[in-house]
């Protein structure tokens, strides 16, 4: 059904577990109609909005916003099981490590009594109010979120292959108007359609190991997924902007 991802996610990936100490934020989430498949399985793309939802809420609930902003570097999910159309989601999400520019934030999202269908780790970027330089973590980020990443410093250095090989496969893709986000570049969630083109004519049930790593905006237009065996390269104005990966769990 699937191919095994040609490594294994780097050390600064791992799904750590909460800390007691820590703060751990949740938000609530339906499994709605334009959330899903034809068989009615959330779409990959619903489940990085639904992460992104949870990063956004646990922020504004932090009060420390800056007036700068924070970008997908990388997401990594670990699906044991799809939310199914109509489920009622938490999505618990928590600071679980840092450096100087970035934060790394573990997610867990749970169905009904509370059971962990998916696991997910992802590093955001701290940047400028333009959207366009790094900038340190604002003040007050340790007060809050110090405690749940226990000092634990993670690295925003990507792990994929930057280019594909030259006979990956080529297929078109175009990204919309209506994919464009606040920032005027397509939505992190929108990378993940992508792979939803292949998904939904075999509906796994889970056991998928996913990956994304981002490498530069991308904007309206003509775009090309090119595949070779577990990866997916994303590119846009003949620049690779993204890279995905796909896998069993069990491997």
């Amino acid at each position: 059904m699937t191919t095994v991802l040609a490594r294994p996610y780097p050390e600064s990936m791992l799904l750590v577990p909460a800390s007691e100490a820590g703060r751990v934020f949740c938000h609530r989430a339906t499994v709605a109609l334009g959330d899903v498949s034809p068989a009615g399985r959330a779409r990959l793309d619903a489940i990085a909005r639904w992460l992104q939802d949870a990063a956004w809420a646990d922020w504004v609930d932090a009060g420390l916003d800056d007036g700068g902003v924070w970008i997908v570097r990388r997401l990594h999910l670990c699906i044991d099981a799809f939310p199914r159309f109509g489920d009622a989601l938490a999505v618990d999400t928590f600071c679980s490590g840092t450096g100087r520019l970035w934060a790394e934030r573990r997610s867990t999202v749970r169905g009904a009594g509370g059971r962990p269908l998916l696991e997910a780790v992802a590093v955001w970027v701290h940047l400028d109010a333009r959207g366009v330089r790094p900038r340190p973590l604002p003040s007050g980020f340790e007060a809050v979120y110090g405690a749940a990443a226990a000092g634990r410093r993670v690295g925003a250095r990507l792990a994929h292959p930057a280019e594909p090989p030259a006979d990956a496969a080529t297929r078109p893709w175009p990204f919309r108007g209506a994919d464009l986000d606040l920032a005027g570049h397509v939505n992190n969630a929108v990378y993940w359609q992508t792979l939803e083109e292949e998904l939904v004519a075999t509906e796994p049930d889970g056991g998928l190991v996913a990956e994304i790593e981002h490498r530069g905006p991308a904007d309206a237009g003509p775009a090309q997924v090119l595949s070779a065996g577990a990866m997916r390269w994303i590119a846009a104005a003949g620049e690779v902007v993204a890279t995905l990966a796909l896998g069993d769990r069990a491997a």
